[in-house]
């Protein structure tokens, strides 16, 4: 099973359409689309991956080990894991992927041209 980096995240992350980076709040590297919609963040000071899951799946996600509820975001279903992240890549790019049209589907009908894969 191969498994991504941070690196290998964070590049993939900027790959999805609209996707934007910022780093804030004092070492917080966020993913996000419009301005604010965040999809996916890092906590720089720790290799800490955190984004949205459906919420249907939220507590099948959190009782994988390796993998918990988000600090401060787990009211969102935003789940937490370390790397090595415990699983395979192709898995972590679905999920990074539906995080990101999660938070894309709740964007004005305007907004979502162009952005939805």
């Amino acid at each position: 099973m191969s498994r991504m980096t941070k690196q290998d995240v964070a590049e993939f992350c900027r790959s999805l359409p609209g996707a934007q980076e910022a780093v804030k709040w004092g070492g917080v590297e966020v993913f996000f689309v419009e301005e604010s919609k965040m999809f996916a963040l890092f906590n720089l000071n720790s290799d800490g991956l955190s984004f949205k899951v459906e919420k249907e799946l939220f507590l099948g996600y959190i009782d994988r080990p390796g993998i918990r509820p988000s600090p401060y975001l787990a009211r969102a279903y935003w789940i937490n894991m370390q790397a090595p992240y415990p699983m395979g890549a192709a898995e972590l790019q679905e999920l990074l992927r539906r995080s990101h049209q999660l938070v894309v589907s709740k964007l004005a009908k305007k907004r979502q041209i162009g952005l939805l894969l």
